[in-house]
């Protein structure tokens, strides 16, 4: 059964290289385009991890992570950072929220999966 993967960024050609990234290294690719939105996906289905962009319209990557360590099903859920930003500040504040790792765009397909596989439990 493949790994379930969400990816959460306002940007839809992101979400699209990382979907394809993702689906062609086997993982079911689940796609929000904010924190709200996300959110809402998350209905108690297994996800083995979450990819979020850190500025985004609504709620931001950092406020998300808080709102998805408050749900029981997903607070243990492994969440990577994939932003343009580069500040210590906006890492330690990910970190402090529950972010295990941080993915600074540009990236390639192969850092981001690398950093994936880390994270998603066999």
């Amino acid at each position: 059964m493949p790994k379930s993967v969400l990816i959460v960024d306002d940007s839809a050609s992101v979400r699209q290289v990382v979907t394809i990234a993702l689906r062609g290294a086997g993982y079911d690719v689940i796609a929000a385009v904010d924190g709200q939105d996300a959110l809402k996906k998350l209905t108690g289905q297994r996800i083995h991890l979450i990819i979020s962009d850190v500025n985004m319209p609504n709620m931001d990557g950092i406020t998300f992570v808080q709102e998805v360590k408050k749900l029981p099903a997903y607070k243990f859920t492994p969440i990577i950072m994939l932003t343009t930003e580069s500040q210590e500040d906006k890492k330690r504040q990910a970190q402090a929220a529950g972010a295990k790792a941080w993915v600074t765009k540009p990236f390639q397909p192969p850092q981001m999966l690398a950093a994936v596989a880390k994270l998603v439990q066999p």
